[in-house]
C-alpha cells in the first residue's frame, strides 16, 4: 500500500475536478493517533453516540482500510477509546475518522493509527445495536461512499472514488 504522498501535492493534481468525486474535508478534525499520515480505502458506518457497530468493525478484519464514521459530528460522547483503537491495530485498520468524540486520548496516540476526530470527551458511548454499515454516509456535508479513497497527512483530509497513487 502506497504510503508516501501529500494532501497538498493531490489538492495541486485535482483543483480542475469539477466532477464532486476529488472531495476536502473540512479542516474540522484533530490528529489523536500514532500515524499523522495514513491512507487506504474507506469502510463506512453511521451511528449516533452509540459504538456497538464501531466494535464489531474494529474486531473484524480490516485489511489497511480506513474506518470512517458518520457520528453525527456529536460530542456528548466518545465512540472510540484505547480497547477499540488496540482492537483496530491489531486487526489491520490503518485509520479512523470519526466525525464524533474519541477518548483515551493518551492511549491512543500511542498507537500505530490514523485517528481523526472532532474532539476528545471523557463520556462513554450507550449500548444499543443501532446504525448501519457499509452504507453511504455524510462526514461534514460531503459524501462518502463505502470503497472510496482516502488520504490524510498534517495538512488535511482528502477522499476520491479510487486510489490516486
Amino acid at each position: 500500500m502506497p504510503t508516501s504522498f501529500s494532501t497538498c501535492d493531490l489538492c495541486d493534481a485535482h483543483k480542475g475536478d469539477t466532477s464532486g468525486a476529488f472531495r476536502v474535508l473540512p479542516p474540522v478534525f484533530f490528529s489523536f493517533g500514532g500515524l499523522r499520515s495514513f491512507c487506504g480505502p474507506v469502510a463506512t458506518l453511521q451511528c449516533f453516540e452509540d459504538n456497538s457497530l464501531v466494535k464489531s468493525a474494529l474486531d473484524s478484519p480490516g485489511g489497511g482500510r480506513v474506518l470512517v464514521v458518520d457520528g453525527g459530528a456529536s460530542i456528548r460522547r466518545a465512540l472510540i477509546g484505547g480497547n477499540l483503537g488496540l482492537a483496530a491495530v491489531r486487526n489491520g485498520w490503518v485509520g479512523l475518522l470519526v466525525d464524533g468524540c474519541v477518548r483515551d486520548v493518551a492511549e491512543l496516540s500511542q498507537l500505530q493509527l490514523g485517528i481523526l476526530a472532532l474532539a476528545s470527551m471523557p463520556m462513554p458511548p450507550e449500548k444499543r445495536m443501532q446504525g448501519q454499515r457499509d452504507v453511504p454516509i455524510r462526514v461534514q456535508g460531503l459524501p462518502v461512499q463505502p470503497g472510496d479513497w482516502l488520504y490524510a497527512d498534517a495538512d488535511g483530509v482528502v477522499l476520491a472514488p479510487r486510489s490516486l497513487l
